[in-house]
C-alpha cells in the first residue's frame, strides 16, 4: 500500500505544480501548453530534490541553492529570463496553494500530504 499511496501523492503533487506553472506561464507569457507545464514541473522537482538531497543540509543556503536551481528551470523552459521565471514561480505558488486548499476543503487530501511550502 506504501507505494500506491506514494504513486497518488506524486501524481497529485505533479499535477497540482503543473497546474500551477501553466497558470504562471500564461498570464507571464502567454504559454497555452499544459503537457509543457508537465514536463517543467518534472524536471523541476527532479532538479529541486536533487539539489536539496546535495546542500539541503546546509542551513539557508542549501534552500536557497535548490530555490534557485528552481527558478533555472522555469527560466530554461520559459522565455523572458530570471525576473519572468520569478513571476511565474510566484503565480505558480499562490495557484498550487489556492488548488490545494479547494481539494482540501472538498475533502479530498491533507494539504501536507502533497509538500507545498505554506500549506
Amino acid at each position: 500500500m506504501a507505494l500506491i499511496d506514494t504513486l497518488v501523492v506524486f501524481v497529485i503533487s505533479l499535477l497540482v505544480g503543473a497546474t500551477g506553472i501553466y497558470i504562471g506561464a500564461r498570464i507571464i507569457t502567454g504559454t497555452k501548453n499544459f503537457t509543457y507545464a508537465i514536463i517543467t514541473a518534472l524536471i523541476a522537482s527532479i532538479v529541486w530534490a536533487g539539489v536539496a538531497l546535495l546542500l539541503g543540509w546546509i542551513p539557508f543556503l542549501g534552500p536557497l541553492v535548490a530555490l534557485v536551481a528552481y527558478l533555472g528551470v522555469i527560466n530554461w523552459r520559459y522565455p523572458g529570463g530570471w525576473l519572468r521565471a520569478v513571476g511565474i514561480a510566484l503565480i505558480a505558488w499562490v495557484a498550487s496553494l489556492v488548488i490545494l486548499y479547494v481539494l482540501a476543503a472538498l475533502g479530498l487530501i491533507t494539504p501536507d500530504a502533497v509538500g507545498v511550502i505554506g500549506a
